[in-house]
């Protein structure tokens, strides 16, 4: 049987961090895309397109990572509700993560628009151009981008509900600084 881990493995945290500011960039400059014509645009466009796909194979890296060497357990004094609350929020921020670079690829196919990542990178359509097709995916990007934002920023404050507020260790598993050895109180 396999011991769960007291902190989250280095990649598992360096990956974290690492997607976290990725996916703060890509919600700003989403933003930056759909409020401008100025010709910032279509350097917005070629960052966004290649975070995305950077993201898609991040998360599906974390993911095995975290299928192969787990995650800590929540405190045992946790109440259910916030138990099932971070599993649920956790499944979600995956699901985020794995939907919303697929819904952007099919959105710029389905415009018969060639997705090109910086070096030239291009990644060939796999669906028909479709104005309808097109709208679809692209109103689902933006109001799922939406969602996905406002998830983050319930995954933030849970994070900082957990290191200032509980102060019951679940922040520092994730942590990117070292920890040290927090001595339990006397019982």
């Amino acid at each position: 049987m396999i011991r769960a881990p007291h902190r989250f493995a280095p990649i598992q945290r360096l990956l974290h961090w690492l997607m976290a500011l990725c996916i703060i960039a890509m919600l700003f400059i989403g933003v930056g895309m759909v409020s401008t014509v100025a010709p910032k645009y279509l350097p917005l466009i070629l960052i966004h397109k290649t975070l995305g796909v950077a993201l898609l194979i991040l998360v599906l890296i974390r993911l095995a990572l975290r299928l192969r060497l787990g995650a800590p357990p929540l405190p045992a004094d946790l109440p259910p509700v916030m138990k099932l609350g971070a599993k649920l929020s956790h499944l979600l921020l995956y699901g985020f993560m794995i939907v919303m670079p697929l819904l952007g690829l099919g959105m710029l196919w389905a415009a018969a628009y060639p997705v090109v990542l910086f070096g030239g990178i291009e990644i060939p359509a796999l669906l028909q151009q479709s104005d309808r097709g097109h709208t679809l995916l692209w109103n689902a990007h933006v109001y799922l981008g939406l969602a996905f934002f406002a998830l983050v920023l319930l995954h933030l404050a849970a994070a900082l509900f957990h290191a200032l507020i509980r102060r019951d260790g679940v922040f520092a598993t994730i942590s990117p600084l070292p920890q040290r050895e927090r001595m339990k109180p006397a019982e």
